[in-house]
């Protein structure tokens, strides 16, 4: 029950974070059309998935339902939360949900940026991964793997849009660090 509780702990204070930290972001300087922000249908049946496996656990059990299994979960969703935080503060005001370019947008390249171009989505997809281990259910790994479908739409985005507007910076960047797994992938 407490890992349960631990996990929805995680992920209402990044809800909560993130809806407060938004209010700081700059205006849009160019818009994602409509079409292109379908790429969040993935990752919100991910997350529908992923409530659903806590909320009415149904289906398939993968990992065994154990303590060591639970509190593994919870150990990397917080340490995706903590990710999340971290990086969500180093992009500051240049931030968007969508993928959009900010007034006065720069490329950022420290903090989380680092090590992985894209350290928000990887914090989410740790987020997924720890809910869907302490879950255990094969329900939750499907929505993970939404999760993961979503946010490789939105950063195949994101990469086209930076490389157009900074296509001197970003291709070095781009070779220089990983897109979503430190100096592997």
């Amino acid at each position: 029950m407490l890992p349960g509780v631990l996990i929805l702990a995680c992920w209402v204070l990044l809800i909560l974070y993130w809806n407060i930290s938004a209010r700081s972001s700059k205006p849009v300087a160019e818009s994602q059309s409509w079409s292109g922000r379908l790429a969040r249908v993935p990752v919100w049946l991910g997350y529908i998935l992923l409530v659903a496996a806590w909320a009415h656990p149904f289906g398939l059990r993968v990992i065994p339902n154990t303590v060591t299994a639970e509190y593994s979960g919870v150990a990397i969703c917080a340490a995706g939360l903590f990710a999340a935080i971290w990086s969500r503060k180093t992009l500051g005001s240049d931030w968007s949900r969508d993928v959009e370019l900010k007034q006065g947008h720069k490329l950022v390249e420290r903090g989380p940026y680092r090590f992985v171009r894209h350290p928000i989505y990887t914090s989410h997809l740790l987020m997924g991964l720890g809910t869907a281990v302490a879950s255990g259910l094969l329900v939750a790994f499907v929505g993970l793997l939404l999760f993961f479908i979503g946010f490789w739409i939105k950063l195949r985005q994101e990469e086209n849009l930076l490389l157009n507007h900074f296509p001197n910076e970003y291709p070095a960047y781009k070779a220089r660090v990983k897109a979503l797994l430190p100096f592997v992938f």
